[in-house]
């Protein structure tokens, strides 16, 4: 079967990206492989930018999804009380937020994860009438004005066509030639007069920055923000749209650090099937909204509530972080192999969990690699200020066998740019 690409050249937009990359038409998905028209199979260590930590058309979730819809049950549903929000509601109250001991009001801001950034960054705002939010270098926290302003990348900040406002950046842990920035100067700027910086609202802050370059923030420098936070009474929010859901193990990224965010936005894999889904989690206190003051179209989307309660079966017991720290470990093995054998082109290692990557020196060595990745049969991508970092995202479910299967491709693949 030929495949057929001139309607995409035509009519799609020239802001698509991934598919320029992996240049076929995909037709079937299952488990940790995607296929294309004509039958071949890609492993897939991608994973939807991280929305598929269950893998493609996962059973247990088609089977609930399909019983519900065949059904005649609520699709859109806005605000109204459901009977699948109530499950969803009750159930990650039950599974995830009672066991970690985590009092939060759960508000449903749309579907994506820039929506739950939105609507944290308005809330902190309007709960401490101040103006400001501090970020931090190489962030990445959607594609909304909002989110942008928060973002460091400067080419997507460019296409916003306007100043982006009211945001700080700080240096991220180890942005400073290896060096983890001092807090003492933060707390200098904010208690003198003279720096310019105004009390901020909130600080956001991802502990592992996905598209940033896999770049990871020490447990003991998330706590010392933390504590910086509390001196200050300034909001923590924890964008965990990315790196949470299980992606690093636990299943919240920050539960390692031992800290408590004031607010954390969830969304990508949080549906579990790959349907558009999002909360922003906030402190009871902070949850000052008038009714409709903040809302949206598809905040109610009830096959995203089945699945995503459905997927909860996973944290039901210590299984899933078990099994993502030991396919950890099998990842860092081989990815340490590929290092010692390229040392001078090989940069270092990034990333925690299963999210991973290799930064090379030359920054076109990374998409070199994933195009010779995509010829064997295995997708990923890029990612970094220059596309430096060869990046892994495999769905948490994917077999030991599989990751054994993708990272020799992977070893093949960067042994053939870097010859």
């Amino acid at each position: 079967m030929r495949n057929r690409m001139n309607v995409f050249e035509s009519l799609e937009s020239e802001v698509r990206s991934y598919c320029r990359g992996w240049p076929t038409v995909f037709q079937k998905a299952s488990g940790s492989h995607l296929y294309d028209e004509n039958g071949r199979a890609f492993l897939d260590f991608f994973a939807g930018a991280g929305t598929l930590n269950y893998g493609h058309n996962n059973p247990v979730l088609k089977e609930r999804l399909i019983a519900y819809l065949t059904d005649d049950n609520i699709v859109h549903g806005l605000d109204m009380h459901t009977v699948a929000k109530r499950d969803f509601l009750e159930t990650f109250q039950e599974v995830i937020l009672a066991p970690r001991g985590l009092d939060y009001k759960i508000q449903f801001p749309g579907p994506a994860g820039t929506n739950a950034v939105e609507a944290a960054l308005k809330l902190a705002r309007k709960y401490t009438g101040r103006e400001t939010i501090v970020s931090f270098t190489n962030a990445f926290h959607g594609m909304s004005l909002g989110a942008l302003a928060v973002t460091g990348n400067s080419m997507k900040r460019s296409g916003a066509g306007i100043p982006l406002n009211h945001a700080v950046r700080m240096p991220f842990d180890n942005y400073l030639d290896g060096r983890t920035p001092d807090f003492l100067f933060f707390e200098r700027l904010l208690g003198d007069s003279g720096s310019g910086l105004d009390t901020p609202a909130a600080v956001i802050v991802e502990t592992v920055q996905g598209e940033g370059g896999l770049n990871v923030a020490s447990p003991e420098w998330l706590r010392g923000l933390a504590d910086l936070c509390k001196r200050q009474d300034i909001l923590l929010i924890v964008d965990d749209v990315q790196m949470g859901c299980g992606r690093t193990g636990p299943f919240f990224s920050f539960e390692d650090a031992g800290i408590v965010p004031d607010i954390v936005c969830l969304s990508k894999s949080l549906s579990g099937y790959g349907l558009p889904f999002a909360v922003t989690l906030l402190r009871p206190e902070l949850d000052v909204w008038e009714p409709g003051e903040h809302n949206g179209t598809f905040r109610g989307p009830g096959p995203a509530f089945v699945t995503a309660a459905a997927a909860m079966d996973f944290w039901t017991d210590e299984g899933m972080e078990k099994q993502t720290l030991a396919k950890r470990d099998q990842i860092e093995g081989e990815l340490r192999g590929i290092a010692a054998a390229h040392p001078e082109q090989v940069t270092g290692l990034r990333g925690r969990g299963m999210a991973q990557g290799i930064a090379f020196a030359e920054p076109a060595h990374a998409p070199a690699v994933c195009r010779a990745a995509f010829d064997r049969g295995l997708l990923m991508e890029t990612s970094g200020p220059e596309d430096e970092v060869a990046k892994l995202l495999p769905p948490l479910t994917t077999t030991a066998a599989e990751l054994a299967e993708g990272l020799q491709i992977l070893t093949d693949s960067v042994d053939a740019v870097l010859v």
